[in-house]
């Protein structure tokens, strides 16, 4: 039997199982979820393309970020994965449909990987398998992804999991380290009426 989660903790969305993956929510209540999030979190490469609004430092921060996604998981905004390897259950990463807007049928992805999975293709996976759920169980029309200007891997990422290239955002998110100063994305979206994209 599979044990009971507790949806104040982890939210009550399923899991998703696809291209060598396993996507779950983040538990709040696991120790070694807090870890991998704060590791993720921290990693220099991360803080180097993304700035939180609430920065997060040390374990109770960890935890507290991860209540607050259960939280915007069963308030119907946001949904947050832990990515890890099918086989192994090893960590990989994290990606979220974020900003969700049922009225309007369109949500926003973001995703990070951990140092150690990089170059295995994990982002691309999760984005597949995760924007694939998101166009058909979750019923969006449109999933927008943007990225700093520069972060050329986010855009080889986006484009082959269908996610054209619309345009540039002026000042739309905060400059490395800081909360006082802004710097140019790229936008990309995806249509529930694109053609799916071939698998990796």
């Amino acid at each position: 039997m599979a044990p009971i989660r507790d949806q104040s903790l982890t939210g009550p969305h399923q899991d998703l199982h696809g291209h060598g993956l396993r996507l779950r929510p983040w538990d709040a209540g696991s120790g070694a979820d807090v870890d991998t999030w704060l590791r993720g979190l921290r990693d220099p490469e991360f803080r180097r393309w993304n700035t939180p609004l609430r920065l997060v430092t040390d374990r109770p921060s960890a935890r507290e970020a991860l209540l607050a996604r259960a939280q915007s998981a069963l308030e119907g905004t946001s949904v947050s994965f832990r990515v890890a390897d099918a086989r192994t259950d090893a960590p990989l990463g994290h990606i979220g449909v974020n900003e969700i807007k049922y009225h309007l049928k369109v949500a926003r992805v973001g995703y990070w990987v951990l140092p150690e999975a990089r170059g295995q293709g994990v982002a691309t996976r999760a984005l597949l398998l995760t924007a694939h759920w998101a166009l058909t169980e979750l019923g969006m029309h449109r999933l927008e992804l943007d990225h700093a200007v520069g972060h050329d891997a986010s855009c080889r990422i986006a484009e082959r999991c269908g996610f054209s290239f619309e345009g540039t955002l002026r000042g739309a998110i905060f400059e490395e380290g800081r909360h006082d100063a802004f710097r140019n994305a790229h936008l990309h979206a995806r249509l529930a009426t694109d053609p799916e994209p071939a698998g990796p």
